[in-house]
C-alpha cells in the first residue's frame, strides 16, 4: 500500500519570548499613534443625520476646523460610500451610529495613520454628492441607483461652460481586470452607470466629446471582460456603451476630473456553479492513492494532511473504502469519498465539517426551524415609508399579492404555519395612506430592510415621452371649361308673298311669321323681310337672344368670353366664345402635442359638436313623432401609448382620427351633417427624436365631359361651336408627421 505523506511544521515560541515580541509591537504602535496625534491637524468631533422630505439623508460629519478637500468613493458589494480626511483624529466616542433612514443604513469612522475614514453602510447602490458648509461636511445619500461611481467631496464651480470629455483610454490591470479612465477638462461631471444584459451603460451628464475623441475603441485584443467601448453624443451629455463577455463585476469611482471604471469576471463560488449546474473546477494538489479497504476516517485524514485543512468528522461516520487514483486533485477525491459513502461536507473558513447527507439536512432543517422560532419571537417594529414616484395603494398591493393568491386557492395559516403574507413575514402587515402617499409597513427588523431594498427599487422616477405630431390634409384641384353660343335667324318674303323664316326655335320662327301676316293684312309693303322691332316698325319683328340661338353650350361662369353678331339685309348671325379655367390649392394643419410617461396611454381630443335632429314614434308605435336633437363628435383626436426600448428606441402604438363637415343634406325634419372621416391605426418603431411620417389617404379624381350637337360637333374646327368641353382634376392626400423624444429622469435606475 502507498499513501501520499505530508509532513507539518510546527513552530514554537517561548513564554518570555513571545511576551517580549508582544510588548515591543504594542510599545511601536503606541509610538506610532503618538506621533499621529502630534501632527494631526483636525478632528472629527460629532456625526449627525436627518431625512429630506424628497427622500435623501444628509449626514452632517462636523470637524474642529474647515476640512480641507477629502475624497470620496463607492461600492457596489458591499454597498457603501468612504470619506477620507488626511491628517484628522477620530474624536467619536461611539463606533457605529446606526442611521435606518432612506438608503443609509449606518455611519461608522475608523483612524489610521494619520487618516479618519468614514464609512457609510447602505441598503442599496445609491447616488451621493457632498459640499463644505464651515466646519462641516455635509453627504447627500440620494435614491437608490446602479451607479457605483462617486463623485469627488470638493466642490464644483458653477461656470457656464460645460466640462468637455478629452480622452478615454484603456488599460488592463494586474489580475486581467479593463480599467477604463475618462478624463474631463474639469470637474462637475455627473455619472449614471446602469448595466443592460452584457453592457455597462455610463451615462455622463451635462458634458461635451471633444472633437478628436474616438467613437469605438475595440479591446478585445487587451484579454479583458471588456470587447469595445463606444461614445457618442446625447440629449444633455453622453453615452458610453461598454461591451462585456461572460459574468462579470465592476466597480467605479471618480476623483475631481477623472473617472474610473473597473470591470473583473465575477467569482463565483463552488455551491453556486454546482446550483447553475456548471462542472466544478479542481484546482487542489494533485495526489495519488492505491488503498484498499481501510476505514473511511482514515482515508480523511490522508485528505486532511494533503490539504492542510482541519477536518471534522461526524461519530456517525463509518465503514471502509477502496481507492485506486492517480494524479487526481485532493478535493476531487474528497468528492469521490463522499459520494461514495453517502456523505456531505459543510466549510467554514478552513474548517470542513463532514457527516451523512441525512444528518447535515436534519442539522440544517433544525437550523432553519430554530431561525424561524426566532423570526416569530422577533419584535415587530413599525416604519413610515413614503412612495415618491409610484403610488402606495399598488405597492401596498404588489407586497401581499402572493397572500391574497393563497386565500383564493384555499390556503389557511392552519395549512401552512410558515406561509409568508406576500413579502412580508406572516406576522408583518402593511396598509397605506392615500392622501400623504405613504406606506405603513409592521414587520421585523430583517424584513423590514428587505422591504425598503424593495420598495426602492420599485419607487423610481418614470421616463416620460414628448410626442409632436402635425396631421396636414393637402387638397389640390384643376377645372377648364370651352363653351360657345351660336344662332342664325332669318325671314325672307318672295314675290310670291311666301315667307320663309328660320331661327333657333319656334317661337322665334312663330314671331315672325305673324308679324309678316299682320304687315300683309293691314296692306302694307313689306319692305325688308327682317326690321327692328319699334311701335312704328315695318317688316318682321326679330325674335329676342334666347330663343334665335342655335347652339347653347356656354361656360358655367365665363372668365372670359367673346361675341360677334353680324345684322343683314334678311338675317341675323350671333356668335359667342366663353372660356373658364380654375386653379385651387389648400392645406389644413393640425399640431396635437402630449406628454405621457412610458407605456401609459395618452389622448388628446379637439373639434365641435354637430346637431341634428331625429323622429322617433312614442311607444306601442301610435301616437305623435317626438323629435329629438342629437349630436356627432367631429374631431381632431390623438392617441398613443410609447414603450421605451432598451437600445433607447419608441415603439409608438397610435390611432389617429381626423374629422370634418363636408355639407349639410337637407331632409324634411332639418339638416344633416355629412362628414368626412379619416382615421389611422397603426405601430411604428421609431429612434429617439426622429420624424416618421405615417403614411394617410390618398385620393386622386379625374373628369372629362363633353356636350355637343350631333354630327356639327364632329366638324373639324368649325365643330368647335357645337359643343362644349368641361375637364376636373382634383387630389387629396393625408399626411402624418409625428416626432418622439425620449424625456430622461436623473438618477434613474
Amino acid at each position: 500500500m502507498s499513501t501520499h505523506t505530508v509532513t507539518q511544521r510546527h513552530a514554537q515560541v517561548s513564554g518570555a519570548g513571545l511576551f517580549t515580541t508582544i510588548g515591543r509591537r504594542f510599545l511601536a504602535v503606541a509610538l506610532t499613534f503618538a506621533a499621529v496625534g502630534a501632527t494631526a491637524a483636525n478632528r472629527v468631533e460629532d456625526i449627525s443625520y436627518a431625512s429630506a422630505p424628497d427622500g435623501t439623508t444628509e449626514i452632517t460629519i462636523k470637524l474642529a476646523a474647515p476640512p480641507s478637500a477629502p475624497r470620496a468613493f463607492a461600492t457596489d458589494s458591499p454597498p457603501r460610500i468612504a470619506v477620507d480626511f488626511e491628517d484628522t483624529q477620530n474624536g467619536l466616542t461611539e463606533r457605529r451610529i446606526n442611521v435606518g433612514s432612506g438608503a443609509a443604513a449606518s455611519v461608522s469612522a475608523v483612524e489610521a495613520g494619520g487618516r479618519t475614514r468614514v464609512v457609510v453602510e447602505l441598503f442599496h447602490p445609491a447616488a451621493f454628492d457632498s459640499r463644505i458648509d464651515g466646519n462641516n461636511l455635509v453627504l447627500s445619500v440620494g435614491k437608490a441607483s446602479t451607479s457605483s461611481a462617486a463623485v469627488s467631496a470638493e466642490p464644483t464651480s458653477s461656470g457656464v461652460s460645460q466640462p468637455v470629455v478629452k480622452q478615454v483610454d484603456f488599460r488592463r490591470g494586474t489580475n486581467g481586470e479593463g480599467r477604463i479612465l475618462v478624463s474631463f477638462d474639469k470637474d462637475g461631471a455627473g455619472t449614471d452607470l446602469r448595466r443592460e444584459g452584457n453592457k455597462l451603460i455610463v451615462d455622463l451628464f451635462d458634458v461635451t466629446l471633444s472633437n478628436d475623441l474616438p467613437v469605438r475603441l475595440d479591446v478585445t485584443d487587451f484579454a479583458t471582460p471588456v470587447q469595445f467601448i463606444e461614445t457618442r453624443e446625447r440629449a444633455g451629455g453622453a453615452r458610453m456603451e461598454i461591451q462585456t463577455g461572460g459574468v462579470i463585476e465592476h466597480m467605479a469611482y471618480q476623483t475631481g476630473n477623472e473617472l474610473v471604471i473597473e470591470i473583473a469576471k465575477a467569482s463565483v463560488k463552488e455551491d453556486e456553479r454546482q446550483k447553475l449546474g456548471e462542472p466544478v473546477e479542481y484546482k487542489g494538489t494533485p495526489v495519488t492513492f492505491n488503498i484498499q479497504d481501510i476505514p473511511v476516517r482514515s482515508a480523511l485524514q490522508l485528505i486532511a494532511d494533503v490539504s492542510e485543512l482541519n477536518i471534522v468528522v461526524a461519530d456517525s461516520v463509518s465503514g471502509n473504502v477502496t481507492l485506486r487514483l492517480v494524479n487526481v486533485p485532493w478535493d476531487q477525491a474528497l468528492d469521490i469519498i463522499l459520494q461514495a459513502k453517502g456523505l456531505d461536507k459543510r466549510r467554514q473558513g478552513n474548517v470542513v465539517w463532514i457527516a451523512p447527507t441525512a444528518e447535515i439536512a436534519q442539522r440544517e432543517q433544525a437550523l432553519e426551524d430554530a431561525r424561524i422560532a426566532l423570526e416569530d419571537r422577533a419584535e415587530l417594529v413599525t416604519e413610515y415609508i413614503p412612495i415618491n414616484y409610484g403610488s402606495a395603494e399598488e405597492i401596498a398591493k404588489l407586497l401581499t399579492e402572493n397572500a391574497l393568491q393563497g386565500e383564493q386557492q384555499g390556503q389557511g395559516a392552519d395549512q401552512d404555519k410558515n406561509l409568508q403574507k406576500g413579502f412580508l413575514s406572516k406576522r408583518g402587515s402593511v396598509t397605506f395612506d392615500k392622501r400623504t402617499n405613504t406606506l405603513l409597513v409592521n414587520d421585523t427588523a430583517d424584513k423590514l430592510k428587505e422591504l425598503k431594498e424593495l420598495i426602492a427599487l420599485l419607487d423610481r422616477p418614470v421616463d416620460q415621452v414628448l410626442i409632436e405630431s402635425r396631421i396636414v390634409v393637402a387638397t389640390d384641384s384643376f377645372s377648364r371649361e370651352l363653351g360657345a353660343r351660336f344662332g342664325v335667324s332669318g325671314a325672307y318674303e318672295d314675290h310670291h308673298g311666301n315667307v320663309i323664316a328660320s331661327s333657333g326655335t319656334i317661337t322665334a320662327t312663330d314671331q315672325m311669321i305673324n308679324r309678316a301676316l299682320a304687315n300683309r293684312l293691314a296692306g302694307r309693303p313689306s319692305g325688308l323681310p327682317v326690321a327692328t322691332p319699334g311701335s312704328n316698325g315695318s317688316g318682321i319683328v326679330g325674335p329676342s337672344l334666347a330663343n334665335r340661338l342655335n347652339v347653347n353650350l356656354p361656360a358655367s361662369t365665363g372668365a372670359g368670353s367673346f361675341g360677334w353678331s353680324v345684322l343683314a339685309a334678311d338675317y341675323i348671325l350671333d356668335l359667342e366664345l366663353s372660356a373658364l379655367q380654375t386653379e385651387g390649392r389648400g392645406e389644413v394643419v393640425a399640431s396635437p402635442r402630449v406628454i405621457t410617461a412610458n407605456q401609459r396611454e395618452a389622448v388628446i381630443k379637439q373639434g365641435d359638436e354637430v346637431g341634428y335632429v331625429t323622429i322617433s314614434a312614442q311607444g306601442g308605435g301610435g301616437g305623435v313623432p317626438i323629435p329629438q336633437v342629437q349630436f356627432k363628435e367631429v374631431l381632431l383626436e390623438l392617441k398613443v401609448t410609447p414603450t421605451i426600448t432598451q437600445d433607447d428606441r419608441i415603439f409608438l402604438a397610435m390611432n389617429v382620427k381626423k374629422d370634418e363637415v363636408a355639407g349639410f343634406i337637407s331632409t324634411s325634419i332639418g339638416d344633416v351633417p355629412q362628414i368626412n372621416k379619416r382615421e389611422l391605426n397603426t405601430a411604428v418603431l421609431v429612434e429617439n427624436g426622429q420624424t416618421v411620417v405615417l403614411g394617410g389617404v390618398y385620393e386622386f379624381k379625374t373628369r372629362e365631359d363633353l356636350a355637343k350637337v350631333p354630327f356639327l360637333g364632329d366638324l373639324p374646327a368649325l365643330g368647335n361651336l357645337f359643343k362644349k368641353k368641361t375637364r376636373d382634376t382634383s387630389k387629396a392626400e393625408l399626411l402624418i408627421f409625428v416626432t418622439p423624444k425620449i424625456l430622461r429622469q436623473r438618477g434613474k435606475n
